[in-house]
């Protein structure tokens, strides 16, 4: 597989079509061919010799992609009483929790301007509940975080998908990355609308040709992964033995080196999954936390085991691994949350400010400024797609995924510019976290460095990026030969279209996907 590529073409806006003048070609703006517009408006994307491609990113947010996050009406409003509030907001939850769901929703819980203290978690678990500020400014709504460290919201069930019947196996000898479809050995027992999951496993074999079976620290083996990884998808379509999926797949399969079973596929039920549930308006302040992550912190929201969840329009202080939402969660957005460090963290092993594991998670037009922390980070065995959408980071930071094979991310317009990007192998760093991420894109984004490096088979992108390109070995290796880097096209050089998610939901939706979401 090539390890370092750079296709480009030149992309004329179509008011420019009748002439090749010099100012057309001034106003000519380069393209990539690994995801093109061609002169009629439709993207076409470059494959890799084994059919791998980069991924339609559009399904990532709430409900899909493109669906305008709800206004629902007030059913409780809540007041400071100038002590802990916790318990009065935690019953006004709890009572609306318990009413009846009309077209998905129960309601929101209205918190007054003011300041509320809470000194401790407050928690939803039912669909169709909203907890709402007045507002995210000094005039708004702020919850102060007092008392003993602690999280400030639990969201969701926490629950895996439950299984039904038994596993089919894959039928295919390789299923490329970005693939909407596949085989499988036997499709009767599926059907258009059905969600399944995808159980990926992790061999020995495979884990060899990684390179990740001789991770050593300290004189003790790192293990990297075992057993499965999977993700959730509805069938589309059925034919013959053929399932087309909603979503594409986000890794590829290759029997080769995943036998046995090499991939598979089982029906299963998320019902039990709470959805419609949102977060939004509120300011959140801590006090500042000097501390290292193995310290008692205040965190701000662990959400797992949701689907078709927000969090909308928060201003945060001093947190510490501040938004993490798990393996179980699905469609979900995080739109316009903004973090703010007025101390960095102790230690070398940093917190995460967002830390994204499940899928088709957006994190819109988001920053945060601080030092000695991943901005954004993925969960291990995280199958994609995760966008990461007109974020701004600044200080001593890195957007970087963090452990044990994620796949499926796209970085698009994103800024750090005092800092880096880095889809890379952490080698025996934290606890042998090894290769983090694959199939993943970097798309016209700004930082200082970007150490973009090509897993074993598998592809890394930097597309239409500034900043210094960056080579490294992996982390451990005492043979120090420097580890193989993924394709930098266009670098240097911003692309078009602007934003790859952008253009991937206008194509999917039209335009009105995206006036959905604010753009």
């Amino acid at each position: 597989m090539t390890n370092k590529i750079s296709h480009r073409s030149w992309f004329l806006p179509m008011a420019l079509a009748g002439g090749m003048g010099l100012h057309a070609l001034a106003a000519a703006v380069p393209q990539s061919e690994w995801a093109r517009a061609n002169p009629d408006g439709k993207l076409a994307y470059q494959t890799l010799p084994t059919g791998d491609r980069i991924m339609d990113f559009s399904s990532a947010g709430y409900m899909g992609g493109g669906v305008k996050i709800p206004l629902v009406p007030v059913k409780k409003t809540v007041l400071p009483c100038g002590r802990d509030d916790t318990a009065a907001i935690q019953n006004a939850i709890s009572e609306i929790s318990q009413d009846e769901l009309r077209d998905g929703f129960r309601g929101a819980v209205l918190l007054a301007p003011g300041v509320f203290n809470c000194s401790n978690t407050l928690t939803i678990t039912a669909s169709g509940v909203v907890l709402r500020g007045s507002g995210s400014g000094a005039n708004g709504t702020t919850i102060n975080m007092t008392g003993a460290p602690h999280l400030g919201f639990s969201i969701g069930s926490g629950g895996a998908a439950n299984v039904i019947g038994n596993a089919i196996l894959i039928a295919d000898a390789y299923v490329p990355s970005g693939a909407f479809s596949f085989h499988v050995r036997h499709a009767e027992n599926f059907k258009a609308g059905d969600t399944i999951l995808i159980n990926r496993p992790a061999t020995p074999a495979w884990v060899k040709f990684m390179g990740m079976d001789t991770l050593v620290r300290d004189g003790q083996a790192q293990h990297w992964v075992s057993g499965e990884m999977h993700t959730e998808r509805t069938i589309k379509s059925v034919s013959g033995n053929r399932l087309t999926l909603d979503v594409p797949l986000a890794d590829s399969f290759d029997a080769k080196y995943l036998n046995p079973p090499g991939g598979s596929v089982v029906k299963c039920d998320l019902s039990s999954r709470p959805t419609q549930i949102g977060v939004e308006h509120l300011r959140i302040v801590s006090p500042p936390q000097a501390v290292t992550i193995n310290q008692p912190h205040n965190k701000v929201m662990r959400m797992d085991g949701a689907a078709d969840a927000w969090v909308r329009d928060l201003k945060v202080e001093n947190s510490v691994n501040s938004f993490y939402f798990g393996e179980h969660t699905s469609r979900i957005t995080i739109d316009g949350v903004d973090i703010q460090h007025a101390v960095p963290s102790i230690g070398s092993a940093k917190p995460e400010d967002f830390w994204a594991g499940g899928t088709q998670t957006l994190i819109n037009r988001c920053s945060a400024t601080g030092d000695n922390v991943f901005y954004f980070s993925t969960g291990a065995r995280m199958m994609g797609p995760v966008v990461v959408l007109n974020c701004t980071f600044h200080g001593n930071g890195h957007i970087q995924p963090h452990m044990r094979w994620g796949t499926g991310l796209l970085l698009d317009n994103c800024q750090v510019p005092a800092s880096g990007i880095d889809l890379m192998n952490r080698g025996i760093m934290g606890s042998g976290h090894g290769w983090t991420i694959g199939w993943s894109v970097a798309w016209n984004c700004t930082a200082k460095s970007f150490l973009i490096q090509q897993p074993p088979g598998s592809m890394n992108w930097a597309i239409g990026c500034q900043g210094s390109a960056e080579t490294s070995a992996q982390p451990g290796d005492k043979g120090g030969a420097k580890l193989a880097s993924g394709i930098f096209d266009s670098h240097g050089t911003q692309v078009a279209p602007a934003s790859l998610y952008l253009a991937q939901l206008r194509e999917r939706l039209g335009a009105q996907a995206l006036a959905n979401i604010g753009y």
